[in-house]
């Protein structure tokens, strides 16, 4: 049961509504918890809803991928040359879009277009929804270890996350990749260019160099709840260590942590896409928006939708979540000016 709002409270929130219209008073949203006078914000700003709606409608269309190729609704791998000319090149610059295939085909194969931009579109999503799942986790931990204990505690966790900030994250990826993914092949037993192979890779690298941003953002906000009544009560009660990290602090740190992976999120697709493109994420012809627009480069001239399309849908999935992002930022913390 959330506690009552302050006047305070309740005045800030109506200026970060715009005053609610002019017409509702602190009185009429007196009743409302956080979390509900956050969604009204959220609603109320018009570009943060619209990418709201297509936030959602990417994460269904990831789940539903995977289900639709396994029962034949898209399927990226079928080739059809048949479609293709003599020298392998889709038919008009329209890249051979039709009811059959939305997107056109990929030149010299005939692969669907769309049934891989939408597989691909599931495959980034995993790894980066599976990597800022683990770095929000470890960096919540840390961030909480190193904001309440202070001291050689705070201090050397504070100097490892700095070295972790230091390195020049996509320049270590490309130097790490072929080491790192022989030791992974060998321990799951798999080609290095497979896709499990790649994924857990991309899982590993992405959430070791993730999570010290979230621990910095945690620890700032630790240090100024670590003396706060709340958690003095607790501790002369005798509560745990544990008890207090977790059942006193977490509950309050929720907010950053949800901007956080509302704006990490989309960071993480973009560096997927890139390592692909570059060859050392996921390999084909395993589709990633990566390695399509990497395959489409080379044809933007007789087939430029091959190139234009699947680069439009990795703009609106990032560009979605990152105005999403900025929508919760506001939403959550009423004193930030519109």
């Amino acid at each position: 049961m959330s506690a009552p709002l302050s006047e305070l409270q309740l005045e800030t929130a109506s200026v970060a509504d715009g005053g609610l219209d002019g017409e509702q008073t602190s009185a009429e949203i007196a009743g409302l918890s956080p979390r509900q006078l956050a969604w009204r914000r959220l609603r109320r700003d018009k570009v943060s809803f619209v990418a709201f709606c297509l936030v959602i409608f990417f994460i269904l269309l990831a789940i539903a991928a995977p289900i639709l190729e396994s029962f034949g609704v898209v399927d990226p791998y079928s080739l059809h040359p048949e479609l293709l000319t003599g020298f392998g090149e889709t038919p008009g610059p329209h890249g051979g879009i039709s009811w059959s295939h939305w997107f056109g085909i990929v030149p010299q194969t005939g692969w669907d277009v769309f049934a891989r931009v939408v597989l691909g579109i599931s495959f980034s999503m995993m790894i980066a929804g599976t990597a800022v799942i683990l770095a929000t986790v470890v960096g919540l931990v840390i961030g909480i270890i190193a904001g309440y204990m202070g001291g050689k505690t705070d201090f050397w966790l504070g100097r490892f996350m700095d070295l972790l900030l230091a390195f020049p994250q996509t320049l270590m990826l490309l130097a790490l990749s072929s080491v790192l993914k022989q030791r992974i092949a060998s321990i799951l037993g798999d080609d290095p260019g497979s896709l499990p192979v790649s994924a857990v890779y991309l899982i590993l690298v992405l959430s070791v160099f993730g999570w010290p941003s979230l621990a910095r953002i945690v620890r700032g906000q630790v240090l100024s709840l670590r003396n706060r009544e709340f958690v003095e009560a607790a501790r002369s009660l005798g509560a745990t260590r544990r008890r207090i990290w977790f059942k006193e602090l977490m509950p309050n740190l929720w907010a950053p942590v949800i901007v956080f992976v509302s704006l990490n999120f989309p960071l993480l697709i973009g560096t997927e896409a890139a390592l692909s493109f570059l060859g050392v994420g996921i390999q084909p012809p395993t589709p990633s928006l990566g390695n399509i627009l990497n395959d489409s480069v080379s044809w933007y001239i007789p087939d430029p939708v091959y190139f234009f399309l699947p680069g439009v849908v990795l703009v609106l999935v990032v560009l979605s979540f990152n105005l999403l992002g900025d929508g919760l930022r506001d939403a959550l913390d009423p004193k930030t000016g519109r």
